[in-house]
């Protein structure tokens, strides 16, 4: 039986409110799988994801960037919630370790094989939390922000990393694809980097459909993107 909770965890004084799933079988601890939401907050499309991999055998934690469980709904309400993660890259580090270390004391998660994923600005979100040189096993980047913190003195990674990217997105060019890979190759990580042709930002959501604006869903490169995710952490676990 999928059980799934709203759990509430601190960043200082700010509350998140994340969303667990897990299939309780027994006493046994599982590898733990961290989703990090685009810049809508922590929607049905980021727990869906987790619920998703409870189904598969993980444990799913959706987690909050935002705090007190905020959504946006319009382009500004995403922007306003968006921004000062962005423009304080410590603080989104900060954000999701305290996330990274709330998981370790959920139900059923074995504390040694934790991931994440993220989707858009969750991707930037866990890889992050690679770059902050916490122990996590690996993170897959959904067609992420790829940009590196400025300002801010590299630490060793520690973490896989995967990052799953479509050609034609034109919130991350292909030449900031070639920055990504020269950090990732500076700081000597054990990276992977699939491109999907044809193909633009959010391609996993299906409600993706504004090409103006560069968002557009794409069946086959979401369908890739997740087997590629799971041979990836058939790999690390």
């Amino acid at each position: 039986m999928l059980i799934t909770k709203k759990v509430s965890y601190q960043d200082q004084d700010v509350t998140c409110i994340g969303h667990y799933a897990c299939h309780e079988e027994g006493p046994e601890k599982k590898p733990t799988i961290l989703v990090a939401h685009d810049w809508s907050g922590c929607n049905e499309f980021a727990q869906h994801k987790a619920e998703k991999l409870a189904e598969q055998g993980y444990v799913g934690f959706a987690i909050d960037m935002y705090g007190e469980g905020e959504l946006g709904v319009t382009k500004e309400e995403k922007t306003e919630l968006i921004q000062p993660l962005m423009h304080d890259r410590a603080l989104l580090q900060r954000r999701i370790t305290a996330a990274f270390e709330f998981a370790k004391t959920l139900p059923h998660v074995d504390s040694e094989k934790i991931a994440a994923i993220g989707f858009c600005f969750g991707g930037l979100c866990v890889l992050d939390l690679a770059r902050s040189g916490v122990n996590v096993k690996g993170v897959v980047s959904f067609h992420g922000l790829l940009n590196a913190p400025e300002n801010m003195p590299p630490k060793h990674i520690m973490a896989k990393i995967l990052a799953l990217h479509g050609y034609d997105d034109p919130m991350v060019t292909p030449d900031q694809v070639r920055h990504f890979a020269d950090e990732m190759t500076k700081a000597r990580a054990d990276w992977q980097l699939t491109m999907y042709g044809n193909t633009m930002h959010a391609f996993t959501n299906p409600s993706a459909n504004d090409h103006a604006f560069g968002t557009v869903y794409n069946k086959i490169a979401d369908e890739r993107s997740w087997l590629a995710m799971n041979l990836f952490f058939k790999e690390i676990f």
